[in-house]
């Protein structure tokens, strides 16, 4: 593990020798690693390899076999698992606030204080501050803004699936621990959440500890990358990109040296066939150092599934057509007047909101629903193959054999004949794990099994809903590859934006407000044109004049509070900092060299700048209202 740097000196967390076993199945074998303050630490692995265990192990929520997990004094941890709890009976604001329920506590005895000597007070004091507690209010009204939250009073119950997650990652955020520990953050958020919580995590003080298939979330948030493999951790400095060099190369060290081995041995075996009798010290000792290096275990090769697209049957000149399609709900247009024309070898990507109407766009597309107005047209050569993203098309009581094989023992592709065992092993299913039932399956198996069953269906219009959801980077990568290569039509809806770059040809976007662009490009192009054709429009604008609020004959004007004068004391400081933090980063967009060597991060880095810029307006308009009390108040 990499040494901290010299301003990392006292750990918050540290995880030493760490063992745990489910069944024969090792996961953790001797396991340390340290968290420092301020760290955004990227935790990777395969599906299966411990990384949620180890997270509920660093929250508190698990007990290792063995091993040791030290915390700083006072350490306050705030933690999203992908199995969250909420109190289904409380409404949302009551299940957010429970994440700074010893925040609220404090702030209360400290409002409310009687009979506290001066030190307690302040102790109270540097506390709230350190956890920001005084902006608590402003922040939760953000957080639920920001990421979409479902409004304050709904009674948790009756939430979505995906309203629960946004409530409570909330939870997590409100306190502003000092260690932030999340599993799958950017699960059930649309691509302007995910943006938002990148820089909100990006400037947190405090440290993160965070797993995630986002590539993107990886690269523009971690600063160290931790990999979970064999049961040891593998850190390695930098984001995401840097990580994945710097694995190839402790791969090839790995590799020389297992070769360096290898060459000893055989150096060493024709002495040992000799029968040499280890009667004197050296032989003994050139024995014993002989097994001790024949003991050494080969560093195992990375399997990756071998996704097998099937060849797909040629397609006519249509292959699907959509004139002035529109789908009116309950009087309300979910979108109207889209035009839309898919061709051969293309893959167009589809993103938007929850509920905007991605998955009805693919019941049109596949002839599952008529539109309210417009035409669908589907080729005559056409097949359709779908991937649902609820898997409802996998039966739980059956095996994974059994789902694939639907009966028939054998897998056509073209010219090619494989066994089903032979198939599902190039989905990286061993001979144990094919005759598992698929409910006691994880979520990335599942997703597995599913891409096996219905992609030996072959087709030449592959409908993809969510399929990077479960899956590990490793598959990822494999997935992107054979969609790159399938010469059929595919259409993909994904959140995941560094997929959407990697695969798409054109993308489809949903603005959640009746509004759909089709683009030429990948999903990053379009951000890009957005965000310019935003710029231009902001400068066309002029500013409306503020309006000063009128206060009604005879009322006496209000003081600052003790917390809004404090807020005031430090807001100079605030708007420093903050216009110091874009200056730079300006600088660094407007270097061209940087720009060049760094195309990817840019991106991200001008939406940070935005979003940055509108902190600091928002600060300066708070300044002139706190300013404007304090001034009436004097006067």
């Amino acid at each position: 593990m990499a040494a901290p740097s010299s301003s990392q000196t006292d750990a918050l967390l540290s995880a030493s020798e760490l063992r745990l076993s489910f069944g024969n199945q090792s996961i953790l074998d001797g396991a340390t690693l340290a968290i420092y303050p301020g760290e955004k630490v990227g935790l990777v692995g395969r599906n299966g390899c411990g990384k949620s265990s180890f997270l509920r192990i660093v929250a508190g929520e698990e007990a290792p076999d063995d091993g040791v997990v030290s915390r700083k004094q006072g350490l306050v941890t705030g933690y999203l698992p992908q199995e969250f709890q909420l109190n289904e009976d409380l409404p949302v604001e009551a299940n957010i606030r429970a994440g700074a329920a010893d925040l609220i506590a404090k702030i209360h005895r400290f409002e409310h204080a009687t009979g506290l000597g001066a030190a307690e007070m302040d102790r109270l004091q540097a506390e709230i501050d350190h956890a920001d507690g005084w902006n608590l209010e402003s922040r939760i009204e953000t957080l639920t803004r920001q990421l979409s939250a479902p409004p304050a009073d709904r009674v948790v119950r009756y939430l979505s699936g995906g309203e629960k997650r946004r409530v409570g990652l909330c939870r997590a955020l409100v306190a502003q621990p000092d260690l932030l520990v999340l599993d799958e953050p950017t699960n059930h958020l649309d691509a302007g959440a995910i943006a938002w919580l990148e820089g909100y995590l990006a400037g947190l003080p405090g440290a993160c500890l965070f797993v995630t298939h986002d590539r993107y979330f990886l690269d523009r948030i971690a600063t160290r990358i931790v990999e979970l493999a064999d049961g040891r951790f593998f850190s390695h400095e930098g984001n995401y990109s840097d990580y994945l060099i710097a694995k190839a190369e402790r791969q090839e060290r790995e590799q020389a040296a297992d070769q360096k081995r290898r060459r000893f041995l055989r150096r060493e075996v024709e002495w040992v066939r000799a029968g040499v009798k280890a009667r004197g010290t050296k032989q003994r000792s050139r024995l014993d150092n002989y097994y001790a290096v024949k003991a050494q275990k080969s560093p195992e090769a990375e399997l990756d599934m071998e996704l097998v697209i099937p060849p797909p049957p040629k397609l006519g000149n249509v292959v699907v057509d959509l004139t002035e399609v529109g789908i009116v709900l309950e009087r309300d247009p979910l979108f109207l007047g889209l035009n839309l024309e898919f061709k051969a070898g293309e893959c167009v990507g589809v993103v938007g909101p929850n509920g905007a109407g991605k998955t009805t766009l693919l019941q049109l597309i596949l002839g599952r629903m008529e539109p309210t107005e417009g035409r669908v047209t589907i080729g005559k050569r056409t097949e359709f193959n779908y991937v649902d993203q609820t898997r409802l098309e996998l039966d739980e009581n059956r095996s994974v054999f059994d789902e694939v094989s639907q009966g028939v023992d054998s897998v056509r592709f073209g010219e090619e004949t494989l066994s089903v065992r032979a198939y599902l092993k190039r989905f990286l299913f061993s001979d144990d794990r094919i005759n598992d039932r698929i409910g006691s399956l994880s979520g990335g198996e599942k997703n597995r099994v599913l891409l096996a069953k219905i992609l030996r269906r072959g087709g030449n219009f592959l409908v993809l809903d969510e399929p990077t959801n479960d899956l590990d980077l490793q598959t990822l990568r494999v997935l992107e590859e054979a969609l790159i290569n399938f010469e059929g039509t595919s259409l993909v809806v994904s959140h995941d934006r560094w997929f959407l770059d990697r695969v798409c040809d054109r993308v489809i976007v949903f603005d959640g407000r009746g509004t759909v662009t089709v683009s030429v490009g990948n999903y990053s192009y379009f951000l890009e044109k957005r965000r310019a054709a935003e710029a231009v429009m902001a400068a066309q604008v002029p500013k409306p004049a503020k309006e000063k609020p009128v206060r009604p004959a005879g009322e006496k004007p209000r003081k600052l509070t003790w917390k809004e004068a404090r807020e005031l004391e430090g807001i100079e400081e605030a708007i420093l900092e903050a216009e110091e933090a874009a200056a730079g980063i300006e600088a660094q967009l407007n270097d061209p060299a940087f720009y060049i060597e760094n195309s990817v991060a840019a991106i991200g880095m001008a939406s940070d700048l935005d979003e940055r810029k509108r902190q600091i307006q928002a600060l300066y308009d708070r300044w002139e209202e706190l300013e404007a009390i304090r001034a009436a108040a004097e006067a």
